[in-house]
């Protein structure tokens, strides 16, 4: 018996933590090395090339980790497997099969199986099925948690008990992460908050992975000198005291290398938080905070219960400690949330002086409230995944496209760096303060010039700022400010010999 575990990874660097939770807990059943097999691929790998891999490996299982970015090619992929293998049984996993499961199987034939929830301990007993020499028929059969394919029926199994987290495996004891991925970690499951369009929302506790052995799994990551760490816990400081120990040991321990990523909210972060991340060296620690909005009747009407004013009032004082990389979220599209409204959310969550300001657009997964409440909201959404959301009663079609412009420029002259004085300047002096004003000229000169309809390198990227100043602002003192201060800009972000290029060449694009 071989059997596959894989999925198709959004990039390169991403890695699948579920995957090893599952490589693991097969090896912990008795499969060896040689039955139980993982490759992990990307979105952007030619379809042939993934098919030859998967069917020159003759797998009797094959089993895919389904996510809103790849549960379309898997379906295309796994369909041209079953042709080629009548035989081949497809097990599928993950959240975007785990909802509307018994519609998904209806409606690809090719699908064996889906196991929905958490897998490990299900996927376990598969496996030491297996081993026992039990029929494929006869594992499915007894499967908890499985939703699955018998002759012209389809079978749902009960649904498995809560996994303790101290019952799941190290997920890299037998695959070692790559040098050059992102290593995933989570030291919990749950989130306290009920927000309606996450499906963290659904699981209505928080199991936390025992402390003690937190550390130790942290001290494994950092004696190995890996590069990122990235915690996948929903909100991280669910509870402080269990947070600021674990920020505390790795500021002891910090090899100066590793980098930890957390998700976290930030209204929790009281003064003893903040006094222990300002003790970490640059760069030791980068935080994601979702805000969402700062529209009081959208957070109502998502179950989102937050102190706003004290979570801004803490971001603040994280960024003003400089030794932390920022990230900061707002979605597009909540209930009640016009573009007027998104507006002066974007204008606040801006001035806080985050590193990256994430411009989201609401998306219907299954299994979410907000997906129920569809109708009720006049939300028009993509039919496929990621189910992105179109319209909405208080936004159109083309508010939500001015936003996603808006999105695009945000990213090249803010996320990525490298332009701060110049909008700074151009945001205080030419439009009143507010950034969103600034972004949303800039998009429509950038749009309207054509410039969306092809890549950029970086230096263009410049001289396309210039031509926006020199477009949009009248007066020659404030124009002479602009080249000057994007000189500068200019020359902090590039090397030497790319800034003489860049003076040969001039400040006009060479392929308009």
């Amino acid at each position: 018996m071989r059997l596959l575990l894989t999925t198709l990874n959004a990039k390169y660097i991403h890695s699948n933590l579920a995957l090893r939770y599952l490589y693991e807990s097969g090896r912990r059943a008795g499969l060896s090395a040689d039955q139980l097999y993982v490759k992990e691929f990307t979105i952007n790998n030619e379809a042939g090339y993934v098919y030859g891999e998967i069917l020159r490996g003759q797998f009797d299982i094959v089993c895919f980790s389904c996510y809103i970015w790849n549960i379309r090619q898997i379906c295309d992929l796994a369909a041209d497997l079953k042709k080629t293998q009548p035989s081949l049984i497809i097990l599928l996993g993950g959240p975007e099969v785990s909802y509307e499961a018994d519609a998904f199987l209806q409606q690809n034939p090719w699908a064996d199986g889906i196991l929905r929830g958490e897998g490990e301990t299900a996927f376990e007993k598969l496996c030491a099925d297996l081993q026992s020499g039990l029929s494929v028929k006869g594992c499915l059969s007894g499967l908890p948690s499985l939703i699955w394919r018998d002759g012209d029926c389809i079978r749902d199994n009960e649904m498995g008990e809560v996994i303790e987290m101290a019952a799941l495996p190290f997920p890299y004891e037998n695959l070692p992460p790559a040098e050059d991925k992102v290593v995933y970690y989570e030291a919990s499951r749950g989130c306290p908050y009920r927000c309606s369009y996450c499906l963290s929302s659904l699981e209505k506790t928080i199991r936390p992975l025992p402390l003690e052995r937190t550390l130790s799994e942290l001290s494994w990551f950092l004696d190995a000198g890996i590069r990122q760490v990235k915690f996948i816990d929903r909100t991280f400081n669910f509870d402080k005291q269990r947070a600021k120990s674990i920020w505390q040991y790795l500021i002891d321990h910090d090899n100066g290398t590793t980098n930890f990523h957390f998700e976290i909210c930030a209204a929790l972060l009281d003064d003893s938080c903040q006094k222990v991340i300002a003790g970490a060296r640059k760069g030791l620690f980068q935080f994601e905070i979702g805000i969402q909005s700062c529209n009081a009747a959208a957070l109502a009407a998502i179950d989102r219960v937050e102190d706003m004013a004290r979570a801004l009032k803490n971001i603040r004082s994280l960024v003003a400690m400089g030794n932390s990389h920022i990230h900061v979220d707002l979605i597009a599209g909540l209930p009640y949330e016009d573009y007027e409204s998104f507006a002066l959310s974007f204008d606040t969550v801006y001035e806080l002086g985050a590193d990256n300001l994430q411009l989201g657009f609401l998306k219907l997964l299954k299994g979410t409230k907000i997906r129920e409440q569809a109708e009720e909201y006049g939300y028009l959404q993509r039919s496929y995944a990621p189910y992105q959301i179109l319209a909405s009663r208080w936004m159109s079609a083309l508010d939500m496209d001015r936003l996603a412009e808006i999105e695009a420029v945000l990213e090249l002259y803010h996320n990525k760096g490298g332009f701060s004085q110049t909008v700074q300047m151009m945001i205080a002096e030419c439009f009143d303060g507010s950034a969103f004003g600034f972004y949303e000229k800039l998009a429509v000169f950038f749009y309207g010039q054509g410039f969306q309809h092809r890549s950029h390198k970086k230096e263009d990227l410049y001289r396309i700022l210039l031509l926006f100043v020199e477009h949009t602002v009248s007066s020659d003192v404030i124009k002479e400010r602009a080249g000057r201060l994007l000189m500068e800009d200019l020359e902090k972000t590039m090397n030497f010999d790319a800034v003489k290029k860049f003076y040969k060449k001039g400040w006009n694009l060479q392929w308009k």
